[in-house]
């Protein structure tokens, strides 16, 4: 990723959310994030993405982050799906999806940021950087048509 930040939040503790969203939003890039739940000793790691930035992925990624593998449902089947009941940090409420493990993350009712597993994220921004390089608008592509039969063939230079 562009930009790689990583954060470590005793989660939910004190303004740590509001910090590190408040980072993602000042750099309008990912933020890799390491949770320090109370009560787990495993770490949790997650990308925050703003939303604009996700939004604009999304537009340029041509198809779905692809379904977990045969060794993630079993772990989905294993566990019990986490109620999607919205926490309140500060000035956000945190969304959890039941469906992708993804977490809304909103500031006054507006979403202003995902978090995503690293795998997603890295997958979904790969996929749009490449759609998008190989994506030029009608005048560009004409300009760019224009450009190369004005230049002099191998054979002639």
């Amino acid at each position: 990723m562009g930009i790689q930040i990583d954060v470590v939040v005793g989660y939910p503790i004190n303004d740590e959310v509001e910090r590190v969203l408040g980072l993602a939003e000042a750099v309008g890039e990912p933020v890799t994030v390491t949770f320090m739940w109370e009560g787990r000793e495993e770490a949790e790691r997650a990308v925050l993405v703003p939303a604009a930035t996700l939004a604009l992925w999304e537009h340029w990624a041509p198809t779905a982050y692809p379904s977990s593998g045969a060794g993630n449902e079993t772990r989905a089947v294993a566990e019990e799906p986490e109620l999607a009941h919205p926490a309140e940090f500060g000035a956000f409420t945190l969304f959890r999806r039941r469906v992708g493990g993804r977490m809304a993350v909103a500031r006054k009712g507006v979403v202003v940021a995902e978090l995503l597993d690293p795998d997603e994220a890295h997958w979904l921004q790969e996929k749009a950087r490449n759609v998008r390089q190989g994506f030029m608008d009608p005048k560009q592509k004409a300009a760019f048509e224009e450009f190369l039969a004005r230049q002099a063939s191998l054979d002639e230079q």
